[in-house]
């Protein structure tokens, strides 16, 4: 066994400290880089979950200012033929006035919530975007740090 090892050149100290030398690069890499990148991807995936969660309740808001909208439309729709009985002129001014007023509150609510959204998607890609950007850089650095080395 030992002629057939020298036949094809095998040196036993040289392959056991190419085995350590293994070893130890392989525990670093799981240490430095395997652990760290695992926990962003996990606080990532925390945060991505916590914006789809702020969206869905930004839009329950949505649809609650738009039922509470139409109770405004609704009450205003009452006001109105109460002052009809009264004098036919002033409640179709006043109802104008209620309806306008309450859809521009409702156009509000909803460029409110919709802008928050996007800002919370926006925020959320942006700091995808930096942080696979700072991690392309990391592993550049490690394969030149390998290849110069």
């Amino acid at each position: 066994m030992q002629q057939l090892f020298a036949a094809f050149g095998i040196n036993w100290s040289l392959l056991i400290a190419q085995a350590v030398n293994f070893a130890i690069v392989l525990v670093a890499l799981r240490y430095f880089l395997y652990k760290p990148v695992m926990a962003m991807l996990t606080k990532r995936q925390e945060l991505v979950a916590k914006s789809v969660s702020d969206a869905a309740k930004a839009e329950e808001l949505f649809e609650g200012a738009d039922a509470e909208a139409a109770s405004r439309v609704h009450a205003a729709d009452t006001e109105a033929e109460s002052i009809v009985a009264q004098a036919r002129e002033t409640a179709g001014a006043e109802k104008a006035r209620l309806l306008k007023e309450a859809e521009e509150r409702a156009a509000l609510i909803a460029k409110d919530a919709d802008a928050r959204a996007a800002e919370a998607v926006e925020r959320a890609r942006r700091e995808s975007e930096r942080d696979i950007a700072r991690l392309a850089v990391l592993a550049a650095e490690k394969v030149l740090k390998e290849h110069h080395d």
